[in-house]
């Protein structure tokens, strides 16, 4: 099944520059069916976990974050850009190629020690998924694991979640 579902993912060669292959999930999320296992596996690799809430990263992350956690019977919490979220917020900024960038949290969108899955299409460099794991635990949670629909391994990533973090990725390049 998982090398059904890799096969609808596309290939897009020197986007969004020259070098770079773009996987686009695109063809992979308008097949109802394919959309629907993709969300299974997550559901299969957590369920009986225990997990609290599921955090899902802007923007992309939001597309598996909402089904997974209506599936796990789990909470909602979102992690965005600066300047989106209405109410008192934690903030932490990390580091880009050229530059840096912000993600934010709602102060009270986890009690202390609740388990959070921490949920993103694409695991790169690592920088939003630490960012995001740090800000989960700056507002009290634990974060049990982080989950990716692809990982680019040879960006590395992976090394920098916390050694404590599960790390699940579906597809690998």
């Amino acid at each position: 099944m998982l090398e059904r579902l890799q096969n609808k993912i596309r290939s897009i060669p020197d986007f969004p520059k020259k070098g770079i292959i773009f996987k686009d999930i695109t063809t992979l999320l308008k097949d109802a069916e394919a959309f629907r296992e993709v969300i299974d596996v997550f559901y299969e690799q957590f369920k009986g976990q225990g997990i609290d809430y599921v955090a899902a990263v802007e923007s992309r992350g939001y597309l598996f974050g909402a089904p997974l956690a209506y599936k796990l019977g789990a909470g909602l919490v979102i992690i965005r850009k600066p300047g989106k979220l209405p109410a008192a917020v934690e903030r932490i900024e990390y580091d880009l190629e050229y530059g840096t960038d912000a993600l934010e949290i709602h102060k009270d969108s986890v009690e202390p020690g609740k388990k959070v899955l921490v949920i993103d299409d694409l695991l790169a460099t690592g920088g939003t998924v630490s960012a995001a794991c740090r800000l989960v635990e700056k507002v009290g949670g634990t974060v049990a694991a982080a989950a990716f629909m692809i990982e680019l391994q040879d960006l590395g990533g992976r090394s920098k979640l916390p050694v404590s973090v599960t790390c699940y990725s579906m597809f690998r390049y």
